[in-house]
Protein backbone atom coordinates (compact mmCIF):
# COMPACT_ATOMS: atom_id res chain seq x y z
CA UNK A 1 0.00 0.00 0.00
CA UNK A 2 1.12 3.14 -0.77
CA UNK A 3 0.67 6.53 1.17
CA UNK A 4 1.67 10.01 2.95
CA UNK A 5 2.57 10.02 6.26
CA UNK A 6 4.17 12.86 8.22
CA UNK A 7 6.75 11.44 11.26
CA UNK A 8 7.89 13.44 14.29
CA UNK A 9 11.45 14.25 14.33
CA UNK A 10 12.00 11.96 17.11
CA UNK A 11 10.26 9.66 14.66
CA UNK A 12 12.71 10.46 11.48
CA UNK A 13 15.98 9.85 14.14
CA UNK A 14 14.71 5.97 14.70
CA UNK A 15 13.74 5.42 11.19
CA UNK A 16 17.46 7.07 10.04
CA UNK A 17 19.14 4.86 12.36
CA UNK A 18 17.47 1.87 11.93
CA UNK A 19 18.77 2.79 8.09
CA UNK A 20 21.97 3.18 8.87
CA UNK A 21 22.13 -0.34 11.25
CA UNK A 22 20.24 -1.91 8.68
CA UNK A 23 23.29 -3.13 5.93
CA UNK A 24 21.78 -1.11 3.64
CA UNK A 25 18.18 -0.75 4.59
CA UNK A 26 15.99 1.04 2.33
CA UNK A 27 13.40 4.10 4.18
CA UNK A 28 10.27 1.28 3.38
CA UNK A 29 12.07 -1.42 5.16
CA UNK A 30 12.67 0.64 8.17
CA UNK A 31 9.43 1.58 8.81
CA UNK A 32 7.79 -1.38 7.73
CA UNK A 33 10.29 -3.17 10.37
CA UNK A 34 9.73 -0.72 13.33
CA UNK A 35 6.22 -0.96 13.06
CA UNK A 36 5.83 -4.74 12.95
CA UNK A 37 8.28 -4.35 15.70
CA UNK A 38 6.20 -1.64 18.17
CA UNK A 39 3.17 -3.92 17.28
CA UNK A 40 4.34 -7.34 18.57
CA UNK A 41 5.87 -5.62 21.46
CA UNK A 42 2.77 -4.02 22.46
CA UNK A 43 0.55 -7.52 21.88
CA UNK A 44 3.35 -9.66 23.77
CA UNK A 45 3.98 -7.16 26.89
CA UNK A 46 7.35 -5.39 25.30
CA UNK A 47 8.58 -8.65 24.56
CA UNK A 48 9.28 -9.44 20.12
CA UNK A 49 7.29 -12.08 18.60
CA UNK A 50 8.62 -15.72 19.07
CA UNK A 51 7.96 -17.99 16.23
CA UNK A 52 5.42 -20.88 16.65
CA UNK A 53 6.34 -23.87 15.99
CA UNK A 54 4.03 -27.27 16.26
CA UNK A 55 5.44 -30.11 17.97
CA UNK A 56 4.17 -33.43 16.63
CA UNK A 57 3.46 -36.64 18.65
CA UNK A 58 1.76 -40.10 17.83
CA UNK A 59 -1.68 -40.26 19.06
CA UNK A 60 -1.94 -43.93 17.80
CA UNK A 61 -4.70 -45.68 16.42
CA UNK A 62 -8.03 -47.74 17.75
CA UNK A 63 -8.30 -51.24 15.85
CA UNK A 64 -12.10 -51.07 16.40
CA UNK A 65 -12.37 -47.88 14.35
CA UNK A 66 -12.53 -47.39 10.42
CA UNK A 67 -11.20 -44.35 10.22
CA UNK A 68 -11.79 -44.14 6.30
CA UNK A 69 -15.55 -43.70 7.64
CA UNK A 70 -15.16 -40.63 9.65
CA UNK A 71 -19.35 -39.63 9.23
CA UNK A 72 -19.42 -43.29 11.37
CA UNK A 73 -16.60 -42.26 13.68
CA UNK A 74 -18.46 -38.77 14.41
CA UNK A 75 -21.89 -40.76 15.25
CA UNK A 76 -19.77 -42.85 17.45
CA UNK A 77 -18.25 -40.02 19.17
CA UNK A 78 -22.06 -37.93 19.39
CA UNK A 79 -23.36 -41.06 21.29
CA UNK A 80 -20.44 -41.49 23.27
CA UNK A 81 -21.26 -37.72 24.29
CA UNK A 82 -24.85 -37.81 24.73
CA UNK A 83 -24.53 -40.98 27.16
Amino acid sequence: MRTTITLDDDVAITVREEMRSGNGKTFKAAVNDLIRNGRYASKNGGAPAKRFVVKAKKLGTFPHINYDKTSELLNMLDQEENR
